[in-house]
């Protein structure tokens, strides 16, 4: 039997790697996806088995009780624009990769936490100006001694964890879902969410996005946190109240930030964030390696393989997880 896949042009997702591993039992279809009217269509137009959907395609209710899919597969960790339940009661296995980025997101977090600390951004922007100044316009503060502070301890947390052992750092974490005997083993203490925001001087944002963590660092959080503080986030945009943080950075209530990720994706041409020296962004890219891109497809690809001869995929969401 022959099925027939639509996968996004988006650049998460190579064809010719999805053509290799499903080319004996499937055509492949590349389509502009992006709404969930472009879902629809490309995937009538197919007679679409599966789809493999990049983060700006909502798989939402109502797509799913219009198409006859027997797979969605999320070409990445996060799976938030796909209603799973929904997915779940159409007979549809949502299949997702949870750890083909985790060193590459892990060392990005040190990177952006680095070049906040050191302000390598602003320095590299001064000198190309014809400028050689001593210090960035702030304060730089000794790295040793100080606390590094995890809002959710999941895979990519503990690796940048590992990665920032060797700068002498205190390590805390607040995560109500890890046991404690995860954080014994690797030696990080468990903080209340307060606790957290006091005592970060360097706080890794590294949470979903769930109903319980959208916009959990508000205004409060910023003001808890001391004026040297650094926030680095590449967990997801919505954690972060961007207006508050834009506020916060502004009036100095904290010294930087390092973002990946945003509220709104791409980062709007009119966003403060852009105009503000003392944050170093980056365009959700802290997935990005060789190594990575093929990880992904080559998962994708297996799991849609897996699903089709009525086997178990590696990597199946549940809709208790949403």
């Amino acid at each position: 039997m022959s099925y027939s896949v639509v996968v996004s042009d988006f650049h998460m997702v190579d064809p010719d790697h999805q053509r290799r591993v499903l080319g004996d039992v499937a055509e492949i279809h590349v389509a502009c996806l992006g709404s969930e009217e472009a879902l629809v269509e490309a995937c009538e137009l197919a007679d679409a088995d599966a789809v493999v959907t990049d983060i700006n395609t909502p798989v939402t209710a109502e797509a799913l009780s219009r198409l006859d899919l027997s797979v969605v597969a999320r070409a990445a960790v996060g799976y938030d624009n796909i209603d799973v339940e929904a997915a779940t009661d159409h007979g549809v296995t949502v299949t997702n990769v949870p750890s083909y980025c985790t060193d590459e997101v892990a060392t990005h977090s040190v990177a952006l936490l680095l070049s906040c600390i050191r302000a390598t951004p602003t320095y590299d922007r001064t000198v190309r100006a014809g400028e050689w100044p001593a210090t960035p316009g702030r304060d730089l503060h000794r790295m040793k001694g100080r606390t590094l502070g995890f809002l959710s301890f999941g895979a990519i947390a503990q690796r940048t964890a590992a990665l920032c052992r060797g700068f002498g750092l205190e390590l805390v974490a607040y995560d109500p879902y890890v046991d404690d005997e995860l954080l014994d083993d690797l030696g990080i203490e468990r903080v209340t969410l307060d606790e957290l925001y006091a005592r970060s001087d360097y706080l890794s944002v590294n949470a979903p996005a769930t109903p319980e963590t959208r916009g959990m660092v508000d205004a409060d959080a910023f003001d808890a946190l001391s004026d040297d503080a650094i926030v680095v986030n590449t967990g997801r945009g919505e954690v972060i109240d961007e207006a508050a943080l834009v506020e916060a950075l502004r009036a100095g209530d904290i010294a930087s930030a390092g973002l990946d990720v945003f509220e709104e994706e791409p980062l709007s041409a009119d966003s403060p964030l852009r105009e503000l020296d003392t944050v170093v962004l980056s365009p959700h890219a802290a997935w990005c390696s060789v190594e990575a891109k093929a990880e992904v497809n080559e998962q994708t690809a297996s799991d849609i393989k897996r699903v089709f001869a009525g086997e178990e995929p590696t990597a199946r969401v549940e809709p208790s997880w949403n």
